[in-house]
């Protein structure tokens, strides 16, 4: 299926994430035939390119990041476009006027136009209010939607200050909160897992599932990122918008009907039914860390204080771990660890269910624990692992394993984050992008931990290629569990 004829004009077109992720994103959609003939591609910044040398720079990175042949990457070329302007100036926007009309009679689009503004978070609220000093947000000529990436806000109450400004010029149902984790298919495979499967949902509740794992592990530091990420951190780079959207459709209900709102109903009533944070739970249930220098993979890496862009005295927490409830009927008393940090043994992101232990006193003796693995990244498939009898006399239980791998799948056309993201959004399908209900919640959830870290709550040290501070791993065993030390979920046929 293909989207509706339309414009897609990207604020901070000669930034990083324009060439590394949503150019190759819309050339591989149009490789495959998801965007037709009738779009077009404007990059609006304030470097003096023209059409030609804006071609020429996402031409280049193309060639060195995707699988490109020569005739398509020409058709493909020929729909990019480039409008330079002062974007925290609402007069130079007067520019897209005319340019804007252009293409949307050039290429029949009916004044659709999407707007994504992958810019510094400081005109995430300029934007929006200079396209509508000139009427281009207006719907009385096509729909208009604007992408905003993450972060949205800093904190709760930037979060509502966001809000407001965004909301005064453009509507809720014009509004996408994108983040890409939403976007990765074993995400959305899990509902699929979860809703289309008699068997899951009635074990998908605090009668059989002992504790929730969520792992969001990287193993690179901050890389070039040091300014930015210093004044983020864990919580906000991953935990407040990746790891809490995942855990959401982790313990969401059924929706009523497959449609966005009724998807986002759910997600926000599980955001809203998250337990408040104490001040118990930030000092006891709360583990921040830091890396100091160690080994990454046997390479000899240096500590986050050391790190080009950071301060020599910085608090800023490169690792955070929680135990987490939600107090609903289905998982009244069912602990949720969630984890995330830098510089960890693998870059991997994995849902972990761990059912309970079989209460039958015989089979119950060192039997293996029933887990159900989903994992996100890399290597996206699920294991279900459970116990069988070992060879030979007795009834000594051995853990075994099921895996599926979407690697395995002969000619499946998986799309990216990006390509599902930016597809939805031309279709007008918000499903995966986070509303603003279940933002300000998140905000509010978490806020507690803000306040923690900002009264000088305790940072704890952990050596670059471990697991993270021995506190996270003494915080999950006061319930006598471990944390899971990921692999690959199976070993690829050959």
């Amino acid at each position: 299926m293909q989207t509706e004829n339309s414009c897609i004009v990207i604020f901070g077109a000669s930034g990083d994430l324009t060439h590394r992720k949503l150019i190759p994103a819309l050339y591989n959609l149009f490789k495959i035939g998801r965007l037709g003939e009738h779009f077009s591609v404007l990059g609006v910044a304030r470097s003096e390119l023209n059409d030609e040398t804006f071609r020429q720079k996402m031409r280049e990175a193309l060639i060195k990041n995707e699988d490109t042949t020569d005739e398509t990457l020409d058709e493909f070329c020929r729909h990019l476009y480039y409008q330079a302007v002062n974007t925290a100036d609402a007069a130079d926007y007067a520019k897209l006027v005319p340019r804007l009309a252009d293409l949307h009679h050039q290429y029949q689009t009916d004044g659709n136009t999407l707007y994504y503004m992958s810019t510094p978070p400081s005109l995430y609220g300029v934007i929006p209010e200079c396209l509508a000093a000139h009427g281009l947000n207006t719907e009385e000529n096509g729909w208009k939607r604007i992408i905003v990436e993450k972060p949205f806000g800093y904190d709760e109450k930037t979060a509502q200050v966001l809000d407001v400004q965004i909301h005064r010029f453009f509507e809720e149902h014009q509004i996408y909160r994108i983040d890409h984790y939403l976007g990765k298919e074993t995400v959305q495979n899990l509902l699929v897992l979860r809703f289309s499967n008699g068997w899951f949902e009635p074990l998908w509740n605090r009668n059989f599932i002992d504790y929730v794992e969520i792992t969001g592990a990287e193993s690179i530091g901050v890389e070039e990122r040091g300014g930015y990420y210093d004044g983020s951190g864990a919580m906000r780079d991953m935990f407040q918008n990746h790891l809490l959207q995942v855990l959401a459709m982790v313990a969401m209900e059924p929706p009523a009907i497959i449609n966005a709102d009724s998807m986002r109903d759910e997600v926000a009533k599980v955001m809203h039914c998250l337990r408040p944070l104490t001040q118990e739970d930030v000092e006891h249930n709360l583990v921040l860390g830091q890396y100091i220098a160690g080994d990454v993979n046997g390479e000899r890496v240096k500590g986050y204080l050391e790190e080009k862009g950071v301060p020599a005295d910085s608090r800023t927490e490169t690792y955070m771990a929680l135990r987490c409830e939600i107090e609903n009927w289905r998982w009244a008393g069912v602990p949720f660890y969630v984890r995330t940090g830098k510089r960890l043994p693998a870059r991997v992101t994995e849902i972990v269910i761990h059912f309970k232990t079989t209460p039958h006193p015989v089979f119950s003796q060192n039997a293996p624990e029933n887990k159900l693995i989903i994992r996100i990244q890399p290597d996206e498939g699920i294991s279900m692992r459970f116990g069988l009898k070992k060879p030979g006399a007795g009834f000594e239980a051995k853990e075994v394993s099921m895996d599926f791998r979407y690697a395995d799948l002969a000619g499946a056309q998986v799309l990216t984050a990006y390509e599902r993201l930016l597809l939805d959004a031309m279709k007008g399908d918000a499903t995966l992008f986070a509303r603003t209900d279940a933002v300000h919640a998140a905000w509010q959830f978490v806020q507690p931990i803000l306040d923690y870290k900002a009264n000088g709550g305790r940072i704890h040290e952990y050596e670059a290629g471990t697991w993270g501070p021995v506190a996270a791993d003494k915080l999950i065993a006061r319930q006598g569990k471990v944390w899971r030390k990921p692999s690959g979920l199976m070993k690829k046929k050959v």
